[in-house]
């Protein structure tokens, strides 16, 4: 049993390790990704610094653009947890390396945990990146933010996503010609949902319904409220718990559920074909 747990450590880390030398290899395009992702959030705090004159109304305009960056930066971090552990299927067939790691001795849950504990890492490492050239073009006055529940929240809020990712992992694993085309749209829709850029209350009545089941609505209503309002940890456990419950269902059903759907594509022959 505990050479077992050790070599599964082993593998880990291997999985780990693959993904910080795929990022250095591509490092040119990971670049490119980032600048396009600061010129996103920078463009979003203009928006919001130019509302008080486009609207001719008198707003507390500091406030409203760190509610703008604040969802532009937290959704740059959960999208990217979406998007690293979703396209894992897809960068396995374009390195070529996929039947090689799906014959490996390795049980699945290593292999998909793996790269969700990299893609915390680097999205971390990203926002923080953001995060500092955003403060460059912007005053962020944080003094009343709570700092210890927004990480709580953050922390929360990576687990659901994690395992909203693995089961969208498992479209481009069943699809190999538009599997990743279906993700990009699912992630679409999560954005307009999810009130990113706005309170979903302003939300047509349905789709106020449909975004009670995407965490990245409870993820935001969270950081605002500690970062914008200084709100602690028991005033944020309403949006905690959903999280909770989020990725408690979502991570073992999207494991149990991307091994099922490895086993049919063996079956069937579609795990190396690109298109």
């Amino acid at each position: 049993m505990r050479n077992r747990v050790l070599s599964e450590l082993r593998a880990a880390r291997a999985f780990v390790d693959r993904n910080l030398n795929l990022s250095k290899r591509y490092w040119k395009w990971e670049l490119v990704f980032l600048v396009y992702t600061i010129a996103n959030s920078v463009t979003i705090g203009f928006i919001g610094r130019g509302v008080e004159s486009i609207t001719g109304t008198s707003i507390n305009t500091e406030y409203y653009v760190l509610y703008m960056l604040l969802g532009s930066i937290l959704w740059g971090y959960l999208s990217i947890l979406f998007e690293i552990i979703s396209e894992t299927v897809s960068w396995e067939r374009w390195e070529e390396t996929i039947e090689y790691t799906f014959m490996a001795p390795v049980h699945r849950a290593t292999h998909l945990l793996s790269v969700c504990g990299y893609a915390i890492i680097y999205g971390i490492l990203r926002s923080s990146i953001i995060l500092i050239v955003l403060s460059f073009f912007f005053k962020l006055n944080m003094g009343s933010a709570n700092f210890s529940s927004a990480l709580y929240v953050l922390v929360i809020a990576s687990l659901s996503f994690i395992g909203l990712g693995m089961c969208a992992a498992i479209l481009p694993l069943v699809s190999p010609e538009k599997g990743m085309q279906v993700v990009s749209i699912f992630q679409s829709l999560l954005l307009m949902f999810s009130g990113v850029y706005y309170e979903i209350t302003i939300l047509p009545q349905w789709m106020q319904w449909v975004a009670r089941f995407s965490p990245a609505t409870y993820a935001l209503r969270g950081m605002r409220a500690s970062i914008l309002h200084g709100a602690g940890w028991s005033e944020v456990w309403v949006f905690i718990a959903p999280l909770l419950i989020f990725g408690a269902i979502m991570i073992p059903s999207g494991i149990l559920l991307f091994i099922r759907m490895e086993r049919w594509a063996k079956q069937k022959g579609v795990l190396k074909r690109s298109g």
